[in-house]
């Protein structure tokens, strides 16, 4: 595999940012992404949601007192927005021309985790994922500030039911264990002490504020330190705590390059945020472009947003169908606002299980035949089994040299699609792609496609 390719990939979706790394360079490639805009409009899904607290009162009022029809109804309109609200971000995801900014998205995501099934509040996910969006390349200690006063994460992690005199530790054990320092680095003391300082930080029109009757204003210890402490002095006490860097320096390595990082690696670079102060657009470009010189190809398992978004561009599908997608994520374990739990996905050897690589090759099989997949031929059944009328027909066709013969076209597939090709594989792929093949000839996308449905299900496409 090309290493634009490779990192296309690894800083995208697919692998079509390749031809803009090749032509920039990595650097101006990561500066173009770093300075990539990015929408801000309401988008049109949402303008009915209820958004402040009063419009939230009202909402929750009126499926109490609504007719069971009625009630079904509303609550279907709610589930369809959260629908609306993937297909949104899948969008983002394939149509960015540079689109670090939203794998940043999504990992800030699946790291800071705040799950719209608990939150309800669609208007609340859209904030939070919006202050991810607005900070992916801005400070590491800003950020967590912001989502810590978030009213997704208050109310996802039952901070409403932390009140001074009747503490919830939830939020404040979160905080330490999984989104700054991780376990062995404070005590309970600390998650106790910490609780307190979030006593009465509740929803509120423009995210959390503390409640008057419901904060606790003694004073309290916090790694050592005696004060009235609230949500930004608490982020301030750990981000001096000498761990601090190596918990989030490490997710970023496993995110995008390494499914087990190095400890070596993790220090080296988790020194180097703590020297840049904790600036998340320092730290990438470090790791990136060291990184970028090495052979590191194939050694990560590719995530189900990666898989089928490379299949959808390679394959040029015109009006990719997002519900389809979003059957296939939640399917491969990867439902995007609704993780398993506050942990987030795991990733790593859990992204190809033998039901997951079933499932992959499945979607592969049906895509490259031109035929997209409904909720009930996703699940893993077998091969050739799958009802005719699940299907919906659209054109695919593949990038390929039509001045080349069948070796230099098997050349140019797996040069962007796979990073190693043995003999065995060479020999398969030949017999595939004759000696005697015409690039020219009218049926050659065709023959083409079925290579690529080839590699696409071998262990090695599934690594980068």
């Amino acid at each position: 595999m090309k290493k634009s390719n490779l990192w296309s990939l690894r800083l995208g979706f697919s692998g079509k940012q390749a031809d803009k790394i090749e032509k920039l360079g990595l650097k101006n490639f990561l500066k173009n992404s770093y300075e990539s805009k990015f929408d801000k409009e309401l988008p049109a899904f949402l303008n009915e949601e209820p958004k402040t607290l009063a419009e939230q009162k009202e909402f929750n009022q009126s499926i109490k007192i609504a007719d069971p029809e009625t009630k079904k109804s509303i609550l279907s309109k709610q589930a369809n927005c959260r629908v609306e609200q993937k297909k949104w971000w899948i969008d983002k995801m394939r149509t960015s021309e540079f689109p670090l900014r939203e794998s940043m998205v999504c990992f800030w995501h699946n790291h800071f985790v705040a799950i719209s099934q608990k939150v309800h509040v669609n208007y609340w996910i859209y904030q939070y994922d919006m202050i991810l969006r607005e900070n992916a390349f801005g400070n590491f200690k800003e950020l967590t500030k912001q989502v810590l006063k978030s009213n997704a994460m208050v109310k996802y992690l039952d901070n409403g039911d932390n009140k001074k005199g009747k503490i919830n530790e939830n939020l404040s054990r979160e905080l330490l264990e999984l989104f700054t320092i991780g376990i062995g680095n404070y005590t309970e003391d600390d998650i106790k002490n910490g609780a307190k300082a979030l006593a009465g930080l509740n929803a509120g029109d423009n995210g959390a504020v503390y409640g008057k009757l419901e904060e606790d204003n003694t004073n309290k210890t916090y790694f050592g330190k005696t004060g009235n402490w609230k949500a930004d002095d608490l982020v301030d006490i750990i981000f001096e705590q000498k761990s601090i860097p190596y918990l989030i320096t490490r997710k970023i390595l496993k995110w995008f390059i390494y499914d087990n990082p190095p400890e070596d690696l993790v220090v080296h670079y988790g020194d180097y945020f703590r020297k840049v102060d904790f600036e998340i657009e320092s730290l990438l470009t470090k790791i990136f472009t060291e990184e970028y010189k090495k052979d590191t190809a194939g050694i990560k398992i590719k995530n189900p947003l990666v898989y089928i978004l490379q299949l959808a561009d390679e394959l040029q599908i015109a009006n990719v169908d997002y519900i389809m997608i979003t059957d296939f994520l939640k399917q491969q374990g990867m439902d995007l606002y609704n993780q398993k739990s506050v942990k987030g996905w795991d990733g790593g050897n859990l992204w190809l299980t033998p039901q997951i690589y079933l499932q992959r090759n499945n979607i592969s099989n049906s895509l490259c035949s031109g035929m997209s997949l409904t909720k009930k031929t996703i699940k893993p059944i077998k091969e050739g089994d799958m009802p005719r009328s699940d299907y919906e027909k659209f054109e695919v066709k593949i990038d390929f040299n039509t001045n080349g013969n069948n070796k230099t076209i098997i050349a140019e597939l797996t040069d962007r699609l796979i990073f190693q090709v043995n003999d065995s594989m060479q020999k398969d792929m030949e017999s595939l792609l004759k000696y005697d093949f015409d690039p020219k000839e009218e049926h050659a996308n065709f023959a083409v496609i079925r290579l690529f449905n080839y590699i696409t299900k071998l262990p090695e496409y599934q690594l980068i």
